[in-house]
């Protein structure tokens, strides 16, 4: 039926124009913004799913960051072992120097090196957190607790941390400082029974102590390897928990793009449909002619 009074041709063509005008303006939104969901009515248990891959990818990118500080530390103290081990190769040429019953020179002279290369042991050793003893925030706070480093990715505490552990309770070495590597009261002076009785001994501690040092050493390049397998198996989580939330929350362009070439095409239907709709009731008049 035709009425002056309603056109409702007008109004179902009105109802398709704004349908039309949605479906349009909301395919120009996620083709700008790059996103399928852009706010949580356009897909609100997407939307929750996504959110929770978004907090994990930023706790793991984190991660990756605590992970590469724990490394550079565990270079550093791998550093000061290095130069531990320098000097102690120099403790033995003067042990095995002094040592010698066909030595001529000085043997004061030699042990006043030897002496002044033990300080120096004990400075790195507290220098880079390795002495015996000491407070946890200072000269021993590597060996005092255990270092943890915080990645991310698992389902508790223990599971997303990975634990460094420098303590004597574990690698046996109370430190690596003089009497952490069982040098103290060694000497290469001429005492003892004969000039080359200190000496001696002192090439036995020092034949501990490399192997104490080593102890340690080893430690610390098993934690730095630790950090690159749990940094590796981080970015795994990154990129996978990237790919699962972009499933969910990009938007498909190539599809989109074809959604806006059809919503466009209506848009101009359904204008073109509202402006004949709108005409109807003028034709009526011409039966009152």
């Amino acid at each position: 039926m035709i009425s002056l009074q309603t056109n409702t041709t007008s109004l179902f063509a009105q109802q398709a124009l704004n349908q039309n005008s949605n479906f349009e303006s909301n395919t120009i939104e996620q083709l700008t913004s790059g996103y399928r969901i852009n706010s949580s009515g356009d897909d609100a248990a997407g939307l929750a799913v996504a959110n929770q891959y978004r907090a994990d990818i930023a706790e793991l990118n984190q991660g990756v960051l605590n992970a590469s500080n724990g490394s550079t530390t565990l270079q550093i103290i791998d550093g000061g072992l290095n130069n531990i081990s320098n000097i102690l190769d120099r403790l033995q040429t003067l042990a095995t120097e002094s040592a010698s019953g066909t030595f001529s020179g000085n043997r004061a002279t030699l042990d006043s090196e030897y002496q002044t290369l033990l300080t120096e042991i004990n400075r790195q050793a507290a220098n880079v957190g390795l002495a015996t003893g000491g407070s946890a925030t200072g000269s021993s706070k590597y060996n005092t607790s255990a270092l943890q480093v915080f990645i991310g990715g698992g389902d508790t505490q223990a599971d997303s941390a990975v634990t460094i552990d420098l303590t004597p309770a574990t690698i046996t070495v109370t430190g690596v400082d003089v009497a952490g590597l069982g040098l103290t009261s060694t000497s290469v002076g001429g005492g003892g029974a004969t000039p080359t009785t200190d000496a001696t001994a002192a090439l036995t501690a020092i034949t501990t102590a490399i192997s104490n040092l080593g102890t340690v050493q080893g430690a610390v390049g098993a934690g730095e390897n630790l950090l690159n397998y749990a940094t590796s198996l981080a970015n795994s989580q990154i990129t996978n928990l990237s790919s699962a939330e972009s499933s969910i929350r990009d938007a498909n362009v190539a599809q989109e793009a074809a959604n806006l070439a059809q919503a466009q095409t209506l848009q101009q239907s359904s204008i073109a449909a509202l402006a004949q709709a709108n005409s109807m009731p003028a034709a009526l008049l011409k039966l009152l002619q």
